[in-house]
């Protein structure tokens, strides 16, 4: 028999935000208002904008499904904003919970691949990086990295606030994830037509999966990293074919190990 919504041992809708781990910052812009009273002294506690601040509230509140910051009136600052209950309750269950998993990954001394099976998605194209650079002009970030199990470099192009928010500096690991229909496979001599252009490794075809809008196509490249992604149809690509594959730099997310 199903739960119903009101059955007192069901888990608050606002746990969902807890997908992340407890380091998280923008856990860290919640914690920062509870103690201020504050989201702009939050932002320079945590040592992102004030804008990075609002994103980090933002996301945690959607992933949340209530409210978890509220505004305060009066007072000696004449207003501010505080954490709900629901806020409040987030931030004892990620101690809770960080605590119970530091506990749990010492005992079993699991190693990073099982950090990284953590994360779940339907992104299947996923590496572990490090980065290498991290250059922000004005609202954007562009992020370089390199494969840990490859010699694969790539580009992500992010905006600044998350590139704050996920605290991206040199020798940082990170999973790099892009879906498969955004990366376009070509044969390669079509691709050496177009020029040189960001995120672009020649490779193998491995597997081909013909479609009526678009033939699936998976490729091995030369430096071993393995990709999914799509080439027009009736495109003709067969196993053993040299192709090129090109990621957008939008289109790379990148997310951190819990």
């Amino acid at each position: 028999m199903s739960q119903s919504s009101n059955d007192s041992s069901a888990a608050p809708v606002w746990m969902q935000a807890l997908g992340h781990p407890q380091t998280d910052r923008r856990l860290e812009v919640l914690r920062g208002i509870a103690r201020s009273g504050s989201i702009s002294q939050a932002a320079r506690d945590v040592g992102v904008s004030y804008k990075a601040a609002w994103q980090a509230i933002d996301t945690l509140t959607n992933l949340a499904g209530v409210a978890l910051v509220e505004k305060s009136v009066g007072g000696a600052g004449g207003g501010g904003a505080r954490l709900t209950a629901a806020g409040q309750e987030l931030l004892t269950a990620a101690d809770a919970l960080a605590q119970v998993r530091g506990s749990v990954m010492q005992q079993l001394r699991a190693p990073v691949a099982v950090q990284r099976l953590g994360v779940q998605t339907s992104m299947r194209n996923q590496w572990p990086c490090v980065v290498q650079q991290v250059q922000v002009a004005g609202p954007l970030a562009l992020v370089q990295l390199r494969s840990q199990h490859a010699e694969l470099e790539l580009t992500a192009r992010i905006t600044a606030e998350s590139a704050q928010l996920l605290g991206l500096q040199a020798g940082l690991p990170v999973l790099a994830l892009c879906k498969a229909t955004a990366v376009l496979v070509q044969a390669w001599q079509l691709a050496a037509q177009t020029g040189p252009v960001p995120n672009a490794w020649r490779g193998k075809v491995t597997r081909v999966a013909i479609g009526a809008i678009g033939d699936e196509v998976a490729v091995q490249t030369a430096a071993g990293v393995q990709l999914v992604g799509f080439a027009i149809a009736g495109s003709g690509l067969r196993v053993g074919r040299k192709v090129v594959v090109q990621v957008p730099e939008s289109s790379v997310v990148l997310a951190l190990l819990a």
